[in-house]
């Protein structure tokens, strides 16, 4: 002789029966949050992903410096990269767009005499 679990169990009074159904809405609000948040961080991911560019091109070129000339620094900044070299007891820096490595000017510091 075996009672099922349903026979058991006693019916709920309204207080409880009132807090169960708050903890389900909770639960249930609880839950599309977090599907919500997935498929957010997913929709995301498939974004970048399906823009990226792929990097650019890598950009190769030489320049020539005059005989006796030596680089004393580099800088890039806003686009632009700057080459301090030193040539003959003066300091000259080179200017060249980034994005081309074209030359784009020069400034020469010489010693005064």
């Amino acid at each position: 002789m075996t009672q099922s679990l349903d026979d058991d169990e006693k019916p709920l009074d309204p207080a409880q029966a009132d807090i169960v159904r708050r903890m389900r809405r909770l639960t249930l609000l609880s839950s599309l949050i977090m599907v919500g948040g997935f498929l957010v961080v997913f929709g995301v991911i498939a974004y970048r992903m399906s823009t990226s560019t792929g990097g650019e091109a890598p950009i190769e070129a030489n320049v020539a410096l005059p005989n006796g000339a030596r680089v004393i620094s580099t800088a890039i900044s806003d686009g632009w990269l700057a080459v301090t070299i030193e040539l003959g007891g003066a300091t000259e820096v080179h200017l060249f767009d980034l994005a081309t490595l074209k030359p784009h000017g020069k400034i020469t510091f010489s010693p005064s005499p």
